[in-house]
């Protein structure tokens, strides 16, 4: 079993897409998934097809003590692949946490119950190093950092590197960098080529070899609340999340 966080600072990176379609795969291969939305905006829920304002209970109800962890689950359209949903609501939980006793340990302390039901736990963290992400990192056993292959991408990487190690130092300790996934790759890109020989550089022997291209489907998958493996299993994106899943089951 392994909690894994899909974490960085900066939007628009393919983050959530990664953490859905990485799901959708691992489940594939029969791994037991829970993807867990800890991003106020809820793009996972919704890119798995469930619409925020229809859902009864999720990860702020758990967070806030309403509910046990458990009781948030829900089932996804494909097998062995679970969700635990989030909704607007979830800002609220950023103001709440600050005064909160332990405030870095709440998430840690609710998923204790249900860890060991899963082969794979996804974290889709927010794209910032507030509270929430603070909490998904002191929950997880490793962390995957999706970098989106353009230019403004590597702005402030060395901030993140420096936010997990001081995570480790003080919160967890064994908290380990899985890898970094290279997303929205342009082959036609000579920028594309240049970002992965700097991500090569920040993280040697830490680059998965997968590579998410930019890809239409990709894109498009989203708005029919379906993954890539749904929605277009022979595109070129699907290829590559299908290459990513299998690499980590590897690892």
């Amino acid at each position: 079993m392994s909690i894994i966080a899909l974490v960085n600072q900066k939007g628009g990176v393919g983050k959530s897409t990664t953490s859905v379609n990485l799901g959708a795969y691992l489940a594939l291969y029969h791994k037991k998934i829970l993807l867990i939305d800890m991003d106020p905006q809820a793009n996972a829920t919704t890119g798995l097809g469930f619409r925020p304002e229809n859902i009864e209970r999720n990860i702020y109800d758990s967070l806030s003590g309403r509910t046990l962890l458990k009781d948030t689950i829900i089932k996804t359209p494909l097998s062995n692949y679970d969700l635990v949903p989030a909704t607007q609501d979830l800002a609220g939980a950023t103001v709440e946490l600050v005064e909160a006793t332990e405030r870095e340990f709440k998430f840690y302390n609710a998923i204790k119950d249900i860890k060991n039901d899963y082969d794979y736990i996804l974290i889709d963290c927010p794209p910032s190093l507030g509270l929430l992400t603070v909490n998904s990192l002191t929950a997880a056993d490793k962390i995957i950092i999706p970098i989106q292959c353009e230019y403004y991408a590597l702005e402030g990487l060395s901030q993140l590197l420096n936010s997990i190690d001081l995570i480790k130092t003080n919160l967890k300790e064994n908290l380990e960098i899985m890898g970094a996934v290279l997303t929205m790759y342009d082959k036609r890109n000579q920028l594309s080529h240049q970002i992965i020989k700097e991500v090569q550089r920040h993280f040697p022997g830490y680059v998965f070899d997968a590579i998410i291209p930019r890809n239409v489907s990709l894109a498009e998958a989203p708005s029919f609340g379906k993954t890539i493996l749904q929605y277009a299993p022979s595109s070129s994106g699907a290829k590559a999340y299908d290459y990513l899943a299998r690499e980590m089951i590897g690892r």
